[in-house]
This record gives structure tokens, C-alpha cells and sequence, in this order.
């Protein structure tokens, strides 16, 4: 019994915060996200287990670049560490920031047409039936007929149709963070930038992976060059609230039968 309460308790304990924060938020306006690292934002960690070779290989490849560094750096004219000096400043470490261009044109526009129809007819008689097609007749006198005995009947017609017309157009830039380097070196990167207005917050995540040689030497990438992109854009407050459809009303229009 202890345990069956136990579960009720704390559901109705989220449930009772999810409303006083639906209610401080009606009254005050949306607040802003907390800033993480990395961000919350879709699932786009990669499930990548690599072999023990490629992991000793990994170690020795950079027990190899820190022996190089170190022996360089003794007669070198530049620091170790330094941010640059003619070198690729483009992202590729886990941290560096890159910036996402997304400009979105798009128009796509479908119709249908589908229409269906059928009729059958289908007659039988008996011509012996054990000897008591006369005894039928007298108990139906005047609407019994042996050779029209059995009769089927259907007719059935279907007719549908629809159309899609949609068009979409984004054009914006967003900074986003690399999370994860991938044993191929693509880089798995995710960014998310919220912008307040009086009672609005507007909101765009961004997150996918790219390959280092598809970002430009101004470190910018395009959001047609990100595999597996997941792009957000929309936003929350007054005017998202009253434009969306009521709760209860979403429900019946989602599971009525009608």
C-alpha cells in the first residue's frame, strides 16, 4: 500500500509545480533558460563504442603530437598555445563555437484525387429441394418462385481527395558549440538562442553533425551541409498561448472516432 502511495504523491507533487509555474509565468511573463553546457536541447548524442585499436591508436597519436609539440617549442618563435599564427582557426574541438547559417526556402505543393465504385448482382434458384419447394409454396402463396430462390445484392462507392500546399522560409544565424568529436572526425554540434521581447520569448535550436572541411574559412556553416539536423524555431509566451488550440479541445480532436 506504502508503495502505491508513494508514486500518487509525487505525481500529484509535479503536477501541483507544473501549475504554479504555468500560473507564474501567465502572470509574469516567460522567463529564459538557464545557459548549460552543453545544452539541453534534442538527443544527439551519438552511440559510439570504439574498438580497443582505434583507442590505442588514439592514445598514440597524441603521445606523438605532444612529443613534437615539446620538441618544437624549444626552438620555436611562437608560443605553445597560442590562438594563431597563420593557423586554421575553424572549429574542431569539442567546445569550440561555429556559427550555423539557416536560410530556408521552401515550397512543395501535392494533390490527390481518388475515386472508387462497384456494384455486383447475383441471382439463384432451386429446382429440387427434397420435395418441399411445394410446401414452401403453400406457406408463402402467390410470393414463392423455386427458380428465383436466392438473391444478393451491393453496391459500394468510395471517392476521396486532397491537397498540400506549403511553403516555408527561415533566414537566420545562430552560434552553436561542438559537443562531440566522432572517431571520423565529424563534429556533433547543437546551439540554442533565445531572444526575450516584452512578454515573448523567441527560441531556435539548432543541432546535427557536420564535417570539419564543409566549414568555411570564416568558420560558418550552412544548415544544407549538417546531417541529421534538427532545427527549431518558434517561440512561447501571450501570443504563442492564445494562438494555440485549448487542451481539452486537442484531446477530443485527436482521439473522437468522428
Amino acid at each position: 500500500m506504502t508503495r502505491k502511495i508513494i508514486p500518487l504523491s509525487v505525481a500529484a507533487a509535479a503536477l501541483t509545480l507544473g501549475a504554479c509555474s504555468t500560473a507564474i509565468e501567465a502572470v509574469r511573463g516567460p522567463e529564459l533558460a538557464p545557459i548549460g553546457y552543453p545544452a539541453a536541447l534534442v538527443p544527439t548524442s551519438q552511440a559510439y563504442l570504439p574498438s580497443p585499436e582505434e583507442q590505442a591508436a588514439r592514445r598514440n597519436a597524441q603521445n606523438h603530437v605532444v612529443e613534437n609539440t615539446m620538441a618544437a617549442s624549444a626552438n620555436s618563435l611562437w608560443r605553445t598555445g597560442a590562438r594563431t599564427f597563420f593557423g586554421d582557426q575553424r572549429a574542431r574541438r569539442v567546445g569550440d563555437i561555429l556559427t550555423v547559417a539557416i536560410s530556408i526556402d521552401d515550397r512543395a505543393q501535392t494533390s490527390n484525387s481518388t475515386q472508387r465504385a462497384r456494384s455486383n448482382d447475383t441471382s439463384g434458384g432451386v429446382s429440387n429441394f427434397f420435395g418441399l419447394e411445394n410446401s414452401l409454396g403453400k406457406a408463402f402463396p402467390g410470393g414463392f418462385d423455386p427458380s428465383n430462390m436466392v438473391g444478393l445484392q451491393g453496391q459500394s462507392n468510395a471517392a476521396g481527395s486532397g491537397s498540400v500546399s506549403r511553403s516555408e522560409k527561415v533566414d537566420l544565424t545562430v552560434a552553436a558549440v561542438v559537443t562531440d568529436v566522432l572517431s571520423n572526425g565529424n563534429l556533433v554540434i547543437q546551439g540554442r538562442q533565445e531572444v526575450r521581447t516584452n512578454r515573448e520569448v523567441r527560441e531556435l535550436t539548432v543541432a546535427g553533425i557536420v564535417r570539419p572541411e564543409d566549414i568555411s574559412s570564416a568558420n560558418i556553416i550552412n544548415h544544407t551541409q549538417i546531417a541529421e539536423a534538427r532545427i527549431s524555431y518558434g517561440g512561447r509566451g501571450d501570443i504563442s498561448r492564445m494562438q494555440a488550440t485549448p487542451a481539452a479541445q486537442s484531446l477530443v480532436e485527436r482521439f473522437s472516432p468522428f
